[in-house]
């Protein structure tokens, strides 16, 4: 945590909770230690200052696409995190080994695995960069969704405050089918096949669309009934 983000992250609290209206009771669920991945939805630019906001003090470390670095504003706030720099035209091998540190040091990670907006606030297909964080890792993946944000702009042209919702899901570790996978938790990196890395961001997935508003599901429309057999769920304490 750097120094400057102990004051700008109570400042931006502070003026995000003049303009939004947030229910951030759920947040008490996380872990105030350990190794985390948390996976969300991506909507716009505001989960993300509201999310750093709200896990404060922890140490939480964001993966964010290198261009948030063109505007000097956000890129000022990304610098102030400690944000992580990620190419998404291709396999970024430093992004992979900073995140790793991060869960290494015991961190919070912090993924959209959309990998990009989607606007309007229907979940998108994800992707499949961190089943490969959390098999290398075996660090637990915690799944926090969020909505209102996506009325954020409608609201603010109206000079209304935004109704803004975090919802925390159950904790759980990747684990491949029997006989789908070798290696073994705790860091050590499993080759499983292709078929079963999708099922994993499948899952994920099916995770965050289950504490969503029903037309907020987008791509996974029917959580309920999705598989969960490459999920462990386990407690956090």
């Amino acid at each position: 945590m750097t120094k400057s983000s102990r004051v700008v992250t109570p400042a931006v609290k502070f003026i995000l909770s003049r303009i939004c209206r947030i229910d951030a009771a759920d947040m008490k669920r996380v872990p105030k230690t350990g190794p985390i991945i948390v996976v969300m939805n991506h909507v716009n630019f505001l989960e993300v200052p509201l999310l750093y906001s709200f896990l404060f003090p922890r140490d939480a470390i964001g993966i964010i696409k290198r261009e948030t670095w063109d505007n000097p504003i956000m890129g000022a706030l990304a610098d102030s995190w400690q944000a992580i720099a990620i190419d998404r035209e291709g396999s970024d091998l430093s992004a992979m080994r900073k995140a790793l540190e991060v869960l290494d040091r015991k961190g919070l990670l912090l993924i959209a695995p959309e990998g990009t907006r989607s606007g309007d606030g229907r979940l998108r297909k994800g992707h499949g960069g961190v089943v490969q964080l959390a098999l290398r890792s075996g660090a637990p993946i915690l799944p926090i969704a969020h909505h209102g944000g996506e009325r954020f702009w409608a609201n603010l042209k109206s000079v209304r405050r935004t109704r803004f919702a975090f919802r925390v899901g159950e904790p759980f570790v990747l684990e491949p089918p029997s006989g789908n996978g070798d290696g073994a938790a705790g860091g050590v990196a499993r080759s499983v096949p292709r078929s079963v890395r999708a099922e994993m961001v499948d899952a994920i997935m099916n995770r965050i669309s289950i504490l969503l508003p029903e037309w907020q599901r987008g791509e996974y429309p029917d959580p309920e009934n999705a598989s969960t057999r490459c999920l462990r769920f386990v407690s956090l304490g």
